[in-house]
């Protein structure tokens, strides 16, 4: 019986918020693992360089290839170079992941215009952004790629944090608008929609209690994680999802379906 290859192997990726900002696993950081982990190549793309970093020395403990590059994706000109990156160290592109997101509360009545803006441009003006760079070097490949776009399933059930929704309900709209644009070039875009995973990002400002709730909100009783997010992701970045684009897929243990308790 012959042995499976890496179902990533000899593919290069971008991964952009591959850092993490503690302890925990985080989104990006855990996929840019996987994604190594499995064969590709991986750019590790964060405006945080000592934070890639630290997934940098864990890919290649593991043996895998990765680099830095240090970004802020709401820049076009860095969205650019940061392809321009991937191309000429590693030659090609095949794969980028959209990880880069900030939150932000409040309803219409309370957020800021400036606030407003920001999580706007973060959350969806830099997805479009990377995704102008990164499209025509997946076709000049040759083979097409494969985008994923992280949303969340505030998009979808809202809780007080009305700018945020909006924007990952943005994402969700541009994943699907994309993945009609770019098709005939072989290029499939997709969407997760991660629901209340314990990442470094929510962890400094989580009590046990409140983590303790937000795992019995899944209907599995189980916590999510920043690894449920990347294999998710490495799934869809594979050729096993060659026919799957558009798709906006909740990873979540269950949460958007489920009724209130009370």
């Amino acid at each position: 019986m012959n042995e499976q290859k890496p179902r990533l192997a000899g593919k290069v990726a971008i991964v952009t918020g591959a850092g993490a900002s503690g302890e925990v696993m985080g989104n990006g950081k855990a996929t840019a693992i996987l994604f190594a982990r499995e064969g590709a190549k991986v750019l590790l793309v964060d405006n945080q360089k000592d934070r890639a970093a630290q997934t940098l020395d864990t890919i290649t403990s593991e043996g895998g290839e990765a680099s830095v590059f240090t970004a802020d994706v709401s820049r076009a000109d860095d969205c650019e170079a940061m392809v321009q990156a991937a191309v000429q160290k590693y030659g090609r592109l095949d794969i980028l992941h959209n990880n880069v997101g900030i939150g932000g509360s409040g309803t219409v009545l309370e957020v800021t215009e400036e606030d407003w803006d920001r999580v706007m441009t973060v959350n969806v003006k830099s997805m479009m952004l990377t995704s102008k760079f990164a499209i025509p070097q997946m076709v000049s490949s040759g083979g097409g790629g494969s985008i994923v776009n992280i949303s969340s399933i505030s998009a979808v059930r809202p809780r007080g944090l009305t700018a945020y929704s909006v924007s990952k309900g943005g994402v969700i709209a541009l994943t699907q608008a994309m993945a009609i644009d770019h098709a005939p070039d072989g290029v499939r875009v997709n969407c997760i929609m991660p629901g209340p995973v314990y990442t470094s990002m929510v962890a400094r400002n989580m009590t046990e209690e409140r983590r303790e709730t937000r795992r019995e909100a899944s209907p599995l009783g189980v916590e999510g994680s920043g690894w449920d997010i990347g294999y998710a992701g490495l799934f869809l970045a594979s050729d096993e999802a060659r026919w799957i684009t558009g798709v906006i897929l909740p990873v979540d243990g269950g949460v958007t379906i489920a009724s209130p308790s009370r």
